[in-house]
């Protein structure tokens, strides 16, 4: 008698609207848009809290790695709020990682975006002290938390690297911890929207990217880079949902926060989306950011594992070892 893991994938909510999807990665591209903005920027309207819809589009100044930052964003975002398209390429990148549990979640860690002592903040609250990085080498995985510090000077301070351990003398580049809440580990994660822009570090696991036109999206390791590559799918998926939101938020922006013209905006639940975004122009970008929470994709689905046996009626070897099952939300 053998054993056979079964997954459900449990449907909690019926499918959203395109303009519920759309407005989910909103969400975190105005946020990471508003934490692009240069500190003394900000500091002459009361700081980031102080900016408003309508002063956005006058402060924000366009640079070359502002959809890579908003990228980040939106991957962060996807994890904590369960998107199930993200959610399995992220659970399966772990796995490869041996990372235990199934809580899956997601720590932002870019130092350059938020200040580095409300990053360290937010990690401190997520973190126990027995958080350990999965750093892939032999030796014993270190205590993450004890670290936070000195990751977040080490951006900054190229001094300050000498003085990590060699095993995650570059986590400082890290834009995520991934991991579990209850198997309390963590990998160093970076997220890039160029896919040619992933780099080597020690400290960083995996490296989250677009799949590439014509490539298999399927999740590697790049033996050279030691990395686990976890493509996000397009069609009809998670990247084609991120450019089309982004290109709806930079579309606001150019029309001064105001709706764009049919012919910036031809799509009609793209329009919606905008016509969302406009409607709070005179209130602050997080507390639109907030606002548009109860309209936006809710989680999808809950993962279900299970261990069962199974028995064989005939000879010959069994083969099948793991079986996935949707299973559908009950109406009524």
């Amino acid at each position: 008698m053998s054993t056979l893991s079964v997954r459900s994938e449990v449907q909690r909510n019926a499918v959203a609207s395109e303009v519920a999807a759309l407005v989910a990665v909103v969400r975190p591209i105005l946020e990471g848009l508003l934490y692009s903005l240069k500190a003394d920027v900000t500091h002459e309207v009361g700081g980031v809290a102080g900016v408003k819809l309508k002063m956005l589009p006058r402060l924000y100044r366009p640079g070359d790695g502002d959809c890579g930052i908003c990228f980040e964003y939106a991957v962060h975002d996807a994890v904590m709020r369960k998107d199930a398209d993200v959610l399995q390429r992220i659970e399966d990148s772990l796995k490869q990682c041996r990372v235990p549990g199934s809580a899956y979640q997601s720590i932002l860690f870019g130092a350059e975006k938020k200040g580095a002592s409300q990053l360290i903040a937010t990690a401190k609250e997520i973190l126990t002290d027995d958080s350990r990085l999965l750093t892939g080498k032999q030796s014993q995985p270190p205590k993450l938390k004890g670290y936070l510090n000195a990751l977040a000077a080490a951006f900054r301070r190229p001094t300050t690297r000498l003085s990590l351990p060699t095993s995650i003398n570059g986590l400082w580049k890290a834009d995520l911890f991934l991991g579990t809440a209850d198997g309390d580990r963590y990998v160093g994660t970076t997220v890039k929207i160029n896919q040619a822009q992933l780099e080597a570090a020690n400290g960083l696991r995996v490296g989250i990217v677009p799949a590439s036109q014509g490539v298999s999206d399927r999740i590697r390791k790049d033996e050279r880079k030691n990395l686990i590559i976890c493509p996000l799918p397009y069609d009809q998926s998670f990247m084609e949902i991120f450019f089309s939101a982004w290109g709806i938020v930079q579309q606001v922006i150019f029309a001064d926060a105001q709706l764009p013209k049919d012919v910036a905006l031809p799509i009609p639940s793209h329009r919606q989306v905008a016509r969302e975004i406009v409607s709070r122009r005179e209130f602050p970008v997080l507390d639109v950011v907030e606002a548009l929470k109860p309209i936006a994709q809710p989680e999808l689905l809950d993962t279900e594992q299970s261990i069962e046996t199974q028995t064989s009626i005939g000879s010959g070897t069994v083969l099948l070892d793991g079986l996935i099952s949707p299973v559908p939300r009950k109406v009524g």
